[in-house]
C-alpha cells in the first residue's frame, strides 16, 4: 500500500514538536552552585541555612536557577510517627532505653551518616548517632562516670515520604545490633553500588592492649549499658565495618565485616567495581587501607592492604607515589573465629622500651611501641591489629585525622579528606619510620588519588583491580590564619578541617563538610571540579559540625543533598567570649537536626 503524504508530514511535524522540550527539561551540561556569605547576624550565626542557588545550564545553552532550602526532616528529640522514643534515644542490648546517671533517657545529640535508599519506590532512611555528647544535666558525658564517656550508640531506619519534592519523615525505629555485639561510635557512611548502607565504627580509643592490661575503660559503657554486666565485651568485636541491608518488607539485615580489617573507621567507599573499596581510619599516625572483595557485591571475603608513601614533593600538602603492601585474605567467618579466642597477648609480644627482636612503631598513637609477633599469628594480626601490623610490615602509619572518602568514577580518582595535615604528616624526627615530611596545615586537605589497572603490591604479585591508587596529591588545601576578631583560626571563605565528602557524578561536584576547631561556624562546600571553583552551599550553626552528607542525584525528578548538624554550640576555644555569651541562649544544644537541601531538580 502506498503511503499518504500528508500522513507522512503530519507525523513528521510531531516527532520535531515532541523532541522539543522545555528548557528545564533538557540535559544538563553542567552545574554551578553560587556562594552563600559567612554568616553577620546573630540568627545567621545561630542557624543552619542556605542562601545559594543551584544553577543549571543545559546542552541547548539555556540557564536556569533554582534557589535552596535547608529542611529539616527530624530533630534528635522528636518522636516520629508511633514511636514511643526520641530519634536519638540509645538502647541496651534487650531494646530497652539506656538512661543516664539522673534517670533520664540518653539521646544522642550527634547525628552523622545518613543513607536515603529507594527500596522498591518505598524510601528508608538510615541515620548514624555518634556518640552521646551531653548528660541531661547538660555535663559533657566524658566527665560524667566511665560508664557514660562511650556509649553503646545506635542506627534508625526512618520511613520518608515524598511529596513534591520535600521529604517527611513518617515512621522510624531503631536498628537491631544485638546480634553483632552492639555498636560502638558509627561516625560517617556509604552507599554500596548494590544499595545497602556501610557504616562504621570508630574505635580509635579500644586499644586491646590497654583492656587486657585493665588500663583502660573504653569498653565500661557496653558492659554495664548496653549488656548490662551480662556479657563482658571483646575489644575485637568493634572497629569493624558494618553492613546494612533494608529489605523490600522495610526490615533489616545487619553484619559487621571482620574481613576488611580492624581500625579507627570514619568510612568505606566501595568503588564502581563493586569489590574495591579504601577506608579511611581517624586517628593520629593512621595507616591508608584498600580492600579487595574476592566477589561483587560481597565484602565478606577479600584481601587487606596498606599503602607506602613515598613523597616527591612536600609543598602544599605534598605529593607522593603510592604503592601497596598486602596484609593478608580472609572471610568473615574466619576473622570472627580469631576475634572471638583472641586477645592481644596470644598475637603480639610487646615492650615499651626497645628490645632484642621487638620492632618498633608508631600507629594510633604518638608514642613508641616495641613489638613482635608471635609465631603462626599473621593473620590475626592483619584483621585484629591491623594499624599495628601495618607499621609493623613497613606501611605508612604517619597520616593524621583521615576522614571522607569518595569516588569520582569518570576521572578515574578516589578522594580522601585529611582533617589536619599535622603530628604523624610533618618532619618527626626520632619516629620509628619518617615517611610523610610536610609542612603543617592544620585547616587540612581533601587529596586526590590516581588509580589504574595492572598495578603488583611490594611482594611483586599482581592486584586485581583497576582502582589501584598510584599517586596522592592535595586538591583543595585550607588555609591557616591568626585568629580573628570572631575567634576564626582558617580563612573562612575556603574550607577548614574537611571531614566527610561526596562526588556527585552528574553534577561533578565535590562536597565538603567541615568538622573544624579553627571556623566558628562549620560549613558545607561545593567544589566544582571542571572550574576549581569552590562555594559555601551551607552554614551550620555556631559550634556544630556538618555530617551526614549524601548526594541523591535523582529521586522521582528530585535531588536531595543529605545533610546533618551535630553538637550545635560546642563553641571553639578561640571563639570571642562575648559572641559565646551571645549565642549560648539562643541554641538548643539537647537537639541537632538531621535534614537536607531542597530544591534542586532531578538530574
Amino acid at each position: 500500500m502506498r503511503a499518504n503524504p500528508n500522513i507522512l508530514l503530519i507525523s513528521l511535524l510531531l516527532g520535531i514538536i515532541g523532541c522539543s522540550k522545555p528548557a528545564q527539561n533538557l540535559e544538563t551540561q553542567s552545574v554551578k552552585f553560587t556562594h552563600t556569605p559567612t554568616p553577620q547576624t546573630d540568627k545567621e550565626h545561630t542557624s543552619t541555612y542556605t542562601k545559594s542557588k543551584i544553577v543549571l545550564t543545559y546542552v541547548d545553552g539555556s540557564k536556569k536557577e533554582f534557589p535552596l532550602k535547608y529542611e529539616k526532616l527530624f530533630g534528635v528529640k522528636d518522636k516520629i510517627g508511633n514511636s514511643s522514643h526520641a530519634a536519638g534515644q540509645l538502647y541496651a542490648s534487650d531494646g530497652s532505653p539506656i538512661l543516664d546517671p539522673f534517670k533520664k533517657p540518653v539521646i544522642a545529640e550527634t547525628p552523622d551518616g545518613n543513607s536515603l535508599l529507594n527500596i522498591s519506590g518505598q524510601l528508608y532512611l538510615i541515620t548514624h548517632y555518634e556518640y552521646d555528647w551531653l548528660i541531661s544535666d547538660g555535663t559533657e558525658a566524658r566527665r560524667a562516670n566511665n560508664w557514660y564517656r562511650r556509649m553503646p550508640m545506635s542506627m534508625t531506619l526512618t520511613t520518608i515520604k515524598q511529596n513534591n519534592g520535600l521529604l517527611q519523615a513518617t515512621s522510624q525505629w531503631p536498628i537491631d545490633f544485638s546480634a553483632v555485639n552492639g555498636l560502638y561510635t558509627p561516625c560517617f557512611a556509604s552507599q554500596t553500588p548494590w544499595n545497602t548502607h556501610l557504616g562504621s565504627e570508630e574505635n580509635n580509643d579500644i586499644d586491646a592492649y590497654r583492656v587486657e592490661t585493665n588500663k583502660d575503660e573504653a569498653l565500661s559503657g557496653m558492659n554495664a549499658l548496653y549488656f548490662k554486666w551480662k556479657q563482658i565485651s571483646n575489644p575485637y568485636h568493634y572497629g569493624l565495618i558494618p553492613e546494612v541491608t533494608v529489605t523490600k518488607e522495610g526490615t533489616t539485615k545487619v553484619a559487621k565485616h571482620y574481613a576488611m580489617g580492624r581500625a579507627t573507621w570514619e568510612m568505606a567507599k566501595v568503588m564502581g567495581d563493586g569489590r574495591t573499596a579504601y577506608l579511611g581510619s581517624d586517628g593520629i599516625n593512621q595507616p591508608l587501607f584498600m580492600f579487595i572483595a574476592t566477589n561483587q557485591n560481597d565484602l565478606s571475603e577479600g584481601s587487606l592492604y596498606a599503602a607506602k608513601w613515598t613523597q616527591t614533593d612536600a609543598a602544599n600538602g605534598g605529593v607522593a607515589e603510592l604503592s601497596w603492601i598486602k596484609l593478608g585474605s580472609g572471610t568473615n567467618k574466619q576473622i570472627k573465629t580469631l576475634a572471638d579466642n583472641h586477645k592481644f597477648s596470644d598475637i603480639f609480644a610487646r615492650s615499651e622500651e626497645p628490645a632484642e627482636g621487638y620492632t618498633p612503631i608508631r600507629a594510633n598513637s604518638k608514642k613508641t611501641e616495641y613489638l613482635k609477633l608471635n609465631d603462626n599469628k599473621d593473620q590475626a594480626a592483619a584483621f585484629l591489629e591491623s594499624i599495628r601490623y601495618a607499621a609493623l610490615r613497613g606501611a605508612t602509619t604517619e597520616f593524621n585525622k583521615m576522614e571522607g572518602v569518595t569516588v569520582n568514577e569518570k576521572d578515574k580518582k578516589v578522594y580522601i579528606a585529611i582533617s589536619r595535615i599535622r603530628k604523624g604528616m610533618t618532619k618527626t624526627p626520632g619516629a620509628p619510620a619518617d615517611d610523610i615530611q610536610l609542612d603543617e596545615i592544620k585547616a587540612g586537605a581533601v587529596y586526590a588519588l590516581d588509580v589504574s589497572s595492572g598495578q603488583k603490591d611490594t611482594d611483586g604479585n599482581i592486584i586485581n583491580s583497576d582502582y589501584v591508587a598510584t599517586k596522592m596529591q592535595t586538591l583543595v588545601v585550607g588555609k591557616d590564619i591568626s585568629t580573628d576578631t570572631k575567634g576564626n583560626k582558617a580563612a573562612v571563605d575556603n574550607i577548614a578541617n574537611p571531614d566527610n565528602i561526596f562526588f556527585s557524578e552528574r553534577m561533578r561536584v565535590l562536597f565538603i563538610a567541615e568538622d573544624s576547631g579553627y571556623h566558628v561556624n562549620n560549613n558545607l562546600w561545593a567544589y566544582h571540579i571542571d572550574s576549581g571553583e569552590l562555594s559555601r552551599i551551607l552554614s551550620v550553626v555556631a559550634g556544630a559540625e556538618s555530617s551526614g552528607l549524601q548526594v541523591v542525584e535523582n529521586i522521582n525528578g528530585y535531588s536531595y543533598i543529605m545533610s546533618n548538624a551535630q553538637h550545635q554550640g560546642d563553641f571553639i576555644k578561640t571563639m570571642d567570649r562575648s559572641l559565646k555569651e551571645r549565642f549560648a541562649p539562643m541554641i538548643d544544644r539537647f537537639d541537632a537536626p538531621v535534614g537536607y537541601i531542597s530544591g534542586i531538580p532531578g538530574l
